[in-house]
């Protein structure tokens, strides 16, 4: 099967919230409820219209997405199912080939996150509370290699 990767188009809302959404509960089993509820309207109103989004797509399908602010991923979240296929590899591949060196926040307590970013590369900067869950949120950074 050839996988695409393109731009988030209006009408990839319900796949892209249905990433989000099983993926985030399958990585994210301590975020509370009420949380959860907040980042769904979120999502579609206030982090979409302002980031620079690209979904992978296999037959019809969108697996998932990546969610770009400049160098920073926002959101990368694929499809449980598709975990391990390289469909969240070819996203973050995409925002590499966009940006050169990027950066990411991920809960500490996210271990699918955690070993995702790891095996890609990225290394540990900082760590803080992130204030409107109180767990603890990890700084990674991503250098690409520099040709010379």
């Amino acid at each position: 099967m050839d996988r695409i990767i393109r731009p988030y188009q209006s009408e990839d809302l319900d796949d892209v919230l249905a990433s989000w959404e099983s993926a985030s509960r399958l990585a994210h089993p301590f975020l509370k409820e009420d949380f959860l509820d907040q980042e769904r309207h979120n999502i579609p109103n206030m982090y979409l219209p302002n980031a620079d989004t690209w979904v992978v797509e296999e037959a019809g399908e969108v697996l998932g997405f990546i969610a770009l602010m400049g160098n920073e991923v926002g959101a990368i979240f694929v499809k449980p199912d598709f975990h391990g296929t390289g469909a969240g590899k070819a996203l973050m591949d995409k925002a590499q080939e966009l940006h050169g060196d990027l950066e990411v926040e991920v809960f500490k307590e996210n271990a699918i996150g955690q070993k995702f970013y790891a095996r890609y590369g990225f290394q540990y900067l900082s760590e803080q509370i992130f204030e409107p869950t109180g767990n603890v949120m990890v700084r990674l950074k991503f250098t690409a290699e520099k040709s010379l």
